[in-house]
C-alpha cells in the first residue's frame, strides 16, 4: 500500500513523502496513529498543494531576511563600556548589550542567540558582528564601544 507520511517514521521515510509499505503495517500502525494517510489522488493533490504552499512561505522568509540584512549593513550600534587606567575594559561586550543597544537605538528586534561575535570584544573600538537571519542569510552589524 502506498502511503504519504505525516511525520517521519523511522526507516521508513520522512514527512512529506510516499512509500510504499505492507497493508497490515499501514492499516495497523501508521494509519491509527496518524502518522500517515492512504495515497489517494485527493491526498496527492493535497500533498502537491502544501508542498507548492511551503516553497512560496520559504521564499517569502528568504526575501524577508535578505531585505533585513540590508537594512542592518548601514547601522552602527553605540555601546558604551567601563574602562580603567589606561584604556583597560572591565569585562566584555556580549550578545546581550548589543541587542540592547540596537533596540534602544534604532528600534531593531534581533534574537540574542543569532548575533555571532567572532571574537570576544575587550577594547575600545569598532568592531563587526554577524547576525545569522537565516540558513543562507547572515547579515553584518558594525558595533562601535566607547568609553563611558
Amino acid at each position: 500500500m502506498k502511503v504519504i507520511l505525516l511525520q517521519d517514521v523511522k526507516a521508513h521515510g520522512k514527512k512529506g513523502q510516499i512509500v510504499e509499505v505492507s497493508d497490515g503495517y499501514a492499516r495497523n500502525f501508521i494509519i491509527p496513529k496518524k502518522l500517515g494517510v492512504e495515497a489517494t489522488s485527493k491526498n496527492l493533490n493535497d500533498l502537491k498543494l502544501q508542498k507548492a504552499n511551503d516553497e512560496k512561505v520559504a521564499k517569502e522568509l528568504l526575501e524577508a531576511a535578505q531585505a533585513f540584512a540590508k537594512e542592518l549593513e548601514g547601522k552602527t550600534v553605540k555601546v558604551k563600556m567601563k574602562t580603567g587606567e589606561g584604556g583597560r575594559t572591565f569585562g566584555t561586550i556580549s550578545s546581550k548589550e548589543i541587542v540592547q543597544a540596537a533596540k534602544e537605538q534604532f528600534d531593531i528586534e534581533i534574537d540574542k542567540k543569532k548575533v555571532q561575535i567572532p571574537d570576544a570584544i575587550k577594547s575600545l573600538g569598532m568592531y563587526e558582528v554577524n547576525v545569522k537571519l537565516h540558513p543562507s542569510v547572515t547579515g553584518k552589524l558594525k558595533v562601535h564601544v566607547e568609553e563611558m
